[in-house]
Parts: structure tokens; C-alpha cells; sequence
């Protein structure tokens, strides 16, 4: 008898232990997981992505804005400002030397944009306005200085209205995206290229639809200018 009992309380103790694993286990289930955070500054894991919502607050004065068709900007004009596809846009005016570095005087006309009557056309947006050293990238046109002309290979720009995946689908993104996330300042405003201008800014999360091309994406190594005794 004391054998018997001996056994159930041992099955007794046993199921009442498993009992009390199974509801520990089950409520610690039901925590959301978490992960202690050991630095509080915050960095962008994709800043590709977080670019794209850098003027989402002007795009519904983009989509209700009327266009002005005496002034509008085009691809070839577009293209004609770069030394090739993929370059930094020369800047086609002269520049006060002394005010051009430091007190972002590039940015008071190239930050939001905006008809100049000076040159009668549309400031072009910087989608960068955070990097206020401008002309250490963009340089100015016509110079009397030591540059000459070099040898750059020639890169086909891509045309726009040819560059869908599929029939109907939405385009893809033909260029990289480093220094370029945020699409609405070249593709949106009345400084955007006609061919390119798109016709929904208020959707503002431009790579939900649209995908990088990835022929523009790979290594293209080291360029070398012909002739430099390497």
C-alpha cells in the first residue's frame, strides 16, 4: 500500500511540476520580444530608403502645382549639364568665390527651388541639401583655369517611357541611389525634367513600386586615365 502511494505521489509531484513549466513557458510566449539596446543614438540601418520622405511634406503642393510650360526643363538639357551619365550637374552660372563655401548660399536658391528671373528657369532641388561644401562635386562650367577635357568613356543615359520590367508595370530605378534617395526633388516641382516629372508626389514612398535597375549596379572598377604611366 505505502508502495502504491508512494507511486501516485510521484506522478502527482511530477504532473503538477510539468503543469507549472508549461504555464511559465506559455506566458513568457506571450512577451514581445525584445532586444537591449546598448547605444541610444539612433542610425539609419537603410538610408537609402529613409531618404525617400526627406520633402514628403511638399508633395501635395507638388501635386496640386500647375505647370508651367514656357519654362519647363528637359532631358536633353538635363544631360547637356553633365560631363557624362551618372556625373555631378556642372553649375552653369558664375559663382562669387567668396560666398560659395560655409554659409550655404548655394542652398538658398537650390534647397526648395524657385523661378529666378535672372536666368529665367527653375532652380534645380538638391536631393542632398545636408552636404554644404557644393563645389567640392559640382564645379562651374566655363573656366580660364588648367582643366582640360578628358578622356571619359561615353555612357548611354537611359531614355525615359523604356525602362518597365513588364507591360504596364511601374518603371525601375536607372541610376544609383547614393546621394540620389530623395526622388522628389529631380522627379516632382516644376524644376523636374518633363519626361521624368512624375504624376502622383503625394504617394510618397516612391520605392514601394519602383525597384532598382540592377544592370546599374555592378562594379564597374577602378577608372584610369589613358597615359598615366600605371
Amino acid at each position: 500500500m505505502k508502495k502504491r502511494l508512494g507511486i501516485i505521489s510521484l506522478f502527482v509531484i511530477l504532473f503538477i511540476a510539468f503543469i507549472t513549466i508549461w504555464n511559465y513557458s506559455y506566458q513568457i510566449g506571450l512577451e514581445e520580444a525584445y532586444i537591449p539596446i546598448e547605444d541610444s543614438k539612433y542610425i539609419s540601418a537603410i538610408p537609402s530608403e529613409s531618404g525617400v520622405f526627406k520633402r514628403s511634406k511638399h508633395a501635395l503642393d507638388y501635386k496640386n502645382m500647375p505647370i508651367d510650360k514656357n519654362h519647363q526643363r528637359s532631358l536633353t538639357t538635363y544631360y547637356k549639364n553633365r560631363a557624362y551619365h551618372g556625373a555631378p550637374p556642372s553649375i552653369p552660372h558664375p559663382v562669387n568665390e567668396q560666398q560659395n563655401m560655409g554659409g550655404k548660399s548655394c542652398l538658398k536658391c537650390h534647397e526648395n527651388g524657385g523661378f529666378t528671373e535672372k536666368f529665367q528657369a527653375y532652380a534645380p532641388v538638391t536631393p542632398h541639401p545636408e552636404l554644404v561644401n557644393c563645389k567640392q562635386c559640382h564645379v562651374e562650367q566655363n573656366t580660364q583655369t588648367l582643366f582640360k577635357g578628358g578622356n571619359y568613356a561615353s555612357v548611354i543615359a537611359p531614355k525615359a517611357g523604356v525602362n518597365n520590367a513588364l507591360l504596364g508595370s511601374p518603371p525601375m530605378i536607372p541610376h544609383q541611389i547614393q546621394l540620389r534617395e530623395n526622388c522628389l526633388s529631380c522627379h516632382a516641382g516644376p524644376s523636374a525634367p518633363k519626361e521624368i516629372r512624375v504624376s502622383h508626389p503625394e504617394r510618397v514612398n516612391c520605392r514601394q513600386c519602383h525597384v532598382p535597375n540592377n544592370k546599374e549596379m555592378t562594379e564597374v572598377g577602378t577608372f584610369k586615365r589613358a597615359g598615366n604611366g600605371e
